[in-house]
């Protein structure tokens, strides 16, 4: 069951991020870059982490997205929200700063939340775009996240902050996420009425 959880959570991460990506090409949605290779970066060594926690069908997700949030970063590089400002440099660099407090951390469990704080923090200048034009991301993909983490957290074979952090604050980011641009969203076409 497990296996078959761990797939169907793959199946969904390609089915969720397959508009945003067609909407990055087109030009509708414009990713962050700064968020986005941060995701990128992080996420291929929470999957590390988590296979070191045998997290076994519960990581496929987790490779998936890393996988994906690197295709998305590089389409970004032309596509992407290139106003970026002295706030999202500052998250940036922490990010970065953190990274190499990780980098000699050499603990698992010190790693797994020093990593998850990072993903976490790579989040702020996208939500801070999608306050300001909640139109420039896909709303589809963020629903889908919160599904996919969901599925993920239950496939995984064993349970331990290895393995549960990413997938349980993912799920928490992407609702949030989801909610600011609906909320926003709706805020918006009530002004324009």
């Amino acid at each position: 069951m497990k296996e078959f959880l761990g797939i169907l959570a793959v199946v969904i991460t390609f089915v969720g991020y397959a508009p945003y990506v067609l909407d990055t090409i087109k030009g509708k949605t414009r990713p962050h870059i700064f968020s986005w290779f941060t995701w990128a970066f992080v996420t291929f060594i929470i999957f590390a982490l988590q296979v070191l926690g045998h997290g076994g069908a519960g990581t496929y997700t987790t490779l998936a997205t890393a996988i994906l949030c690197t295709g998305i970063f590089i389409l970004g590089l032309k596509n992407g929200k290139k106003d970026i400002t002295k706030f999202d440099t500052v998250i940036f660099i922490i990010t970065l700063i953190a990274t190499g407090i990780w980098i000699f951390a050499k603990q698992p469990v010190i790693s797994t939340i020093l990593i998850v704080t990072i993903n976490t923090l790579a989040n702020i200048p996208t939500i801070r775009k999608s306050w300001i034009d909640p139109h420039s991301e896909t709303l589809f993909t963020w629903e889908m996240g919160a599904v996919r983490n969901f599925l993920g957290l239950i496939a995984l074979s064993e349970l331990s902050i290895l393995t549960w952090l990413y997938p349980v604050t993912n799920l928490i980011i992407n609702i949030i996420e989801s909610s600011i641009l609906i909320v926003r969203r709706k805020q918006m076409k009530a002004k324009v009425k």
